[in-house]
C-alpha cells in the first residue's frame, strides 16, 4: 500500500515529489507520518486511510475563517449576531415543535428546553447552517497547516477516523464547519463518540439527520459536564469601583465565593435577592455598547463554557434562552 511503499522509499533516502499547495494529502510527508501512526495504534485498515487523504484537500478558506472567529469581537458587537428578535422568533418556534422530546431532555438530564434551543440556535440557527465544508478537509487543513492549536486538531482527525470507523461511514464526505464541527448541535468528533446518544432509538446516532439525537445529545453533552438542574446560570451585578472588581474577573469556573465579590464592592442587580455568602462564582466583565458589564457566571454558565470557551459564547446562549424561555410565555 502508498503508506509503507512512501515510508520505505524514505528510509532509502528518497523523498516523494514536492506537494503541491493544491495536491492530495497523502503526499504530505507529515500527514504521511499521521496516518502511519493511526494505522498501527487503532488497526485502521491503510488502503482506506490512503484513500481518505489523497482526496482530502488544504483550504485556504479554512485557515481565514479559523483566523477571524466571531469571538473575537466585543461582546455588544457579539451579541447582535445570536441575540435577535429572528432568532428569538426562531427558538420559541423551535421549543413549540419539539415539545415532546425536550421534555424528555428535561427529565433524563434536568436541562430546561430553552437552554437547549439557545444553543443550537446559536451553533447553527436551529438547524439550518450547519457547515458548508468537507470534515476531513477542515481537520486536516487546521491540523497541518494552522499556525496554533495544531496539536488540538491532529486529535480531532484522529477522533474523526475512529468515529468514521464507528457509525461505519466508508467515505469521508460528511460537512460540517470550517473547525471540523458536525451536524445540528455542531459536536467536534470528540465529543461526537463521547457525548452523543441515539435519542430516537433507531440504532445510530445522527447528529445531522435527527433533530432528536441532537437536542438529546446536547442534554447528554451538558449534564455530563455538570449541568445542575433548576440553578441560575448567570445574573447581572452592579460595580461600585471597577478598579477593585476587575482584578477578580477573567476566569471562567466559579472559584470566587459571593462573599468576595461583596468585599470588592459588587453587588446583585436589578433588585435582585444576592445569593448566598458561600456560593461559588465567577465574575465576568463584558464590554457593552456603553461601556462594562458586570455579571455572576454560576456552576450553569461554566458549564456552558465547555460547549464553547468563552464567556461571550456562554452569555449569548444564557440570553437568547431567556427571550425564548419569554416568547413562549407570550
Amino acid at each position: 500500500m502508498r503508506i509503507r511503499r512512501v515510508l520505505a522509499g524514505l528510509l532509502c533516502g528518497f523523498a516523494p515529489a514536492a506537494w503541491s499547495a493544491d495536491g492530495p494529502l497523502d503526499e504530505v510527508a507529515a500527514v504521511r507520518s499521521f496516518m502511519h501512526e493511526v494505522e498501527s495504534r487503532h488497526g485502521l485498515d491503510g488502503a482506506w486511510l490512503e484513500e481518505i487523504f489523497h482526496g482530502a484537500r488544504r483550504q485556504q478558506s479554512i485557515l481565514d475563517a479559523f483566523a477571524r472567529p466571531a469571538e473575537a469581537k466585543p461582546w455588544h458587537a457579539y451579541r447582535e449576531i445570536f441575540v435577535t428578535p429572528e432568532r428569538v422568533r426562531g427558538g420559541a418556534k423551535f421549543v413549540a415543535e419539539h415539545r415532546p422530546v425536550l421534555e424528555r431532555v428535561q427529565e433524563r438530564f434536568g436541562v430546561p428546553p430553552e437552554i437547549v434551543a439557545a444553543i443550537i440556535g446559536v451553533e447553527t440557527y436551529y438547524g439550518r447552517y450547519t457547515g458548508r465544508f468537507r470534515v476531513i478537509d477542515a481537520l486536516s487543513t487546521l491540523a497541518f497547516f494552522s499556525p496554533r492549536r495544531g496539536k488540538f486538531f491532529r486529535r480531532e482527525l484522529e477522533e474523526y477516523l475512529l468515529f468514521l470507523r464507528e457509525e461505519n461511514r466508508s467515505t469521508a464526505d460528511l460537512k460540517g464547519s470550517y473547525a471540523g464541527a458536525i451536524g445540528i448541535p455542531q459536536f467536534i468528533p470528540s465529543s461526537y463518540r463521547a457525548y452523543a446518544v441515539d435519542f430516537d432509538g433507531d440504532g445510530r446516532r445522527d447528529l445531522s439527520g435527527s433533530v432528536v439525537d441532537a437536542v438529546g445529545s446536547v442534554g447528554s453533552y451538558l449534564s455530563r459536564h455538570g449541568w445542575r438542574a433548576g440553578e441560575l446560570v448567570a445574573a447581572p451585578l452592579t460595580v461600585g469601583e471597577p478598579a477593585r472588581a476587575d482584578p477578580l474577573a477573567g476566569e471562567l469556573r466559579p472559584e470566587l465565593a459571593w462573599r468576595d465579590l461583596e468585599a470588592a464592592g459588587v453587588r446583585a442587580g436589578d433588585g435582585a435577592t444576592p445569593p448566598a455568602p458561600e456560593t461559588p462564582v465567577a465574575l465576568v466583565r463584558l464590554d457593552g455598547a456603553e461601556g462594562p458589564e458586570y455579571w455572576a457566571g454560576f456552576r450553569n454558565f461554566y458549564v456552558i463554557t465547555r460547549y464553547n470557551r468563552s464567556a461571550l459564547y456562554a452569555m449569548a446562549v444564557h440570553q437568547l434562552a431567556v427571550e425564548i424561555g419569554r416568547g413562549e410565555n407570550r
